[in-house]
């Protein structure tokens, strides 16, 4: 049941994208594509540092991985996007970083008036958005970004204000002390985002970043902040969305002053898994305001709809796992499914066969694994052999 749509802006009510004020300005595949070719013509020592010693350690962990756990893979060929891959958090497949997708960034009319590109603000954060964009097998087509030019104590005022509202709005009824609360912070935000002369005002911010949320139902959303001082936060919407912290504890997204002795990062980017991150505390029951967040391991042919009958294991643990909410997933076919049903009770149970050679991937059968060797095969590799005695 969808929520009920309101009229009239209100903190603790389902607002719409309709409601909202803010200019948005979508960036396609193709303009996607232009900004990783351009960030890859401009290269970032830190980032290709970072790109290489991935590619150093791509096996170093192969038997000690848990089935479905996160990686993140660079075996053959150059520093491109299709040559490094990663497992998915929804189907397991191991899917290259190639893969596009359509960025729609939220600011305020005076940037719009002064011609201002949203270009450099996707650019900005490239490489984040190509890992988690990577993560996502279904689900990620969409990437949303809200554009604002808050600094940091602002920023971590509205970081706690979402967690709060999401924590007692979503899904069930706002009670009295929860809405004055609200209320509360939301007038001191409001005052001090104006008294700073902010654009857009915190109203602003509030209503679209809870209008993505009832209505497009993203795995995460960007709060990107343009001021030098600053640093964009992303909120997830689910602890299995978060990076492994196994894989991105080094990840560069700090200052790029060399002489910068402080955590000051520009993007604040889940270094330490879900320890760092900031996850929304969405409700899902009552009016179902998200479908459930299960992890199922999938034929690695990407257009095969095989789930087999194992489910991965959860690693998500304490945040999104209290009374009334599900840890476990999105349907195999990212299009949802009914409350209690699964979509995969009627299907007769699929074991299964991993790849001999790279034992990453598994597939249903030897014919979709013929046909996804074309790509399949700028990963597979054997193990080292220091690797493969440990």
């Amino acid at each position: 049941m969808p929520a009920k749509k309101y009229r009239f802006y209100s903190p603790t009510q389902p607002p719409s994208l309709s409601m909202s004020e803010l200019v948005c300005k979508t960036l396609d595949h193709d303009a996607t594509d232009v900004l990783i070719d351009k960030w890859l013509e401009h290269r970032n020592d830190a980032y290709w540092e970072w790109f290489m010693r991935v590619r150093e350690r791509r096996h170093s962990a192969l038997h000690t991985l848990q089935r479905g756990e996160q990686l993140l893979a660079w075996s053959k060929g150059d520093f491109v996007p299709e040559n490094i891959f990663m497992r998915t958090v929804d189907t397991a497949r191991m899917i290259p970083l190639d893969r596009t997708w359509t960025t729609h960034v939220y600011h305020h009319r005076s940037m719009q008036d002064r011609k201002l590109s949203m270009m450099p603000v996707v650019f900005t954060m490239l490489p984040e958005l190509m890992l988690l964009r990577g993560m996502h097998d279904h689900g990620c087509d969409d990437i949303f970004i809200i554009v604002t030019d808050m600094k940091r104590a602002e920023m971590d005022a509205a970081t706690e204000y979402f967690k709060f509202v999401c924590r007692y709005t979503f899904g069930q009824t706002v009670k009295r002390k929860a809405e004055r609360e609200i209320h509360y912070r939301h007038a001191r935000l409001k005052y001090a985002l104006e008294h700073q002369r902010r654009t857009p005002c915190f109203p602003q911010i509030d209503l679209i970043f809870r209008a993505i949320l009832y209505e497009r139902r993203p795995p995460f959303i960007v709060l990107f902040s343009h001021q030098t001082t600053s640093y964009s936060q992303i909120f997830f919407t689910h602890p299995v969305f978060v990076p492994a912290a196994d894989i991105f504890l080094d990840f560069p997204s700090g200052c790029p002053n060399p002489c910068c002795t402080e955590d000051c990062e520009m993007i604040r980017f889940p270094r330490n898994g879900q320890d760092g991150a900031v996850v929304l505390p969405l409700k899902r029951g009552a009016r179902r305001c998200f479908r459930r967040v299960r992890a199922r391991e999938m034929c690695n042919w990407v257009d095969c709809d095989v789930a087999f009958s194992e489910e991965i294991p959860s690693r998500s643990t304490g945040v999104g796992e209290r009374a009334g909410e599900c840890a476990s997933s999105v349907s195999v076919s990212g299009k949802g499914s009914s409350a209690g049903a699964d979509p995969d009770a009627a299907r007769p149970a699929v074991r299964g066969q991993v790849c001999g050679k790279c034992k990453l991937v598994k597939y249903c059968s030897a014919e979709h694994q013929r046909r996804d060797w074309e790509e399949h095969r700028r990963l597979c590799a054997r193990p080292a052999q220091g690797e493969e005695k440990e």
